[in-house]
């Protein structure tokens, strides 16, 4: 199937679920091949094989790679294999994320184990950027038009969850912005995206415990879309160290979600 990414290469980590599987679908909606990583495996629901088989279903090719993003050597290992399939990568998109168990709902940092540190921001923040490193020369051999999404949250401007939720988001949005200084002159973007509230399956089973409002939450496919708009702008240099909101590129670009519907907006204005 051909679409606007066709021929391109994308690797979308932690993809097995959420918005790093709406992102993998959407990019494989519009033909592009998407390396999909993540550390469950098989023919469960939230696996990479199953995401994998969603991206074929969507008109893209799927291909799952077991990678557990705390080990620097997976990711590696990742790298290389795409280099040794693809000998390039047109689009990263920095997503994984670990979920403290349990999660950090409020209270006070005192109350928190200290491994939800290591969790929100070793994963959430250092793992991206070991990502990056290793993806950078891969970038550079597609040449320019490349680009990287970092998915980081409004927690990187306000208190969402927990004081280190907070500090490894903006930590995201930070070097984002520094990278896009970097990767300039390589004629490469990178951007920060600030989804709202997205109705993951965390979120979804979340809220029947929490009493949860998801009616107004962006879908993660609507979300995935939203990337595939940065990828195929004209002005994405333009864009390069920016924050872009996800209701303002559904805006912008007439995205909707497998509903039809415009992701609506998170509340800020």
């Amino acid at each position: 199937m051909s679409g606007l990414l066709s021929g391109k290469i994308a690797v979308v980590t932690g993809s097995s679920r959420g918005i790093g599987r709406g992102t993998a679908v959407a990019l494989g909606e519009q033909g592009a091949t998407v390396y999909i990583t993540g550390r469950s495996t098989g023919s469960g629901e939230l696996t990479i094989d199953t995401t994998a088989r969603l991206v074929n279903e969507a008109g893209g090719h799927g291909i799952p790679v077991q990678t557990d993003h705390g080990d620097d050597a997976q990711i590696a290992a990742l790298f290389a294999a795409v280099a040794e399939q693809s000998g390039k990568i047109d689009i990263l998109v920095n997503n994984v994320y670990k979920i403290p168990s349990p999660p950090a709902w409020g209270g006070g940092f005192w109350d928190h184990p200290i491994h939800i540190w290591d969790d929100q921001v070793g994963i959430g923040l250092r793992a991206h950027y070991v990502a990056s490193w290793y993806a950078a020369p891969l970038l550079f051999a597609a040449g320019p038009g490349g680009l990287i999404v970092n998915v980081s949250s409004p927690g990187g401007q306000s208190y969402h969850f927990s004081s280190s939720y907070g500090a490894g988001k903006a930590g995201l949005d930070r070097l984002t912005k520094d990278m896009a200084i970097e990767l300039e002159p390589k004629g490469i973007a990178a951007i920060v995206l600030y989804p709202g509230s997205v109705s993951t399956e965390f979120i979804v089973e979340a809220s029947k415990s929490r009493g949860m409002d998801l009616a107004e939450a962006q879908t993660p496919l609507a979300v995935g879309r939203t990337v595939v708009a940065l990828a195929t702008c004209d002005d994405m240099m333009a864009r390069s160290g920016s924050i872009q909101w996800v209701e303002d590129l559904a805006e912008e670009f007439g995205i909707v979600d497998e509903h039809g519907h415009r992701p609506p907006r998170y509340g800020r204005r």
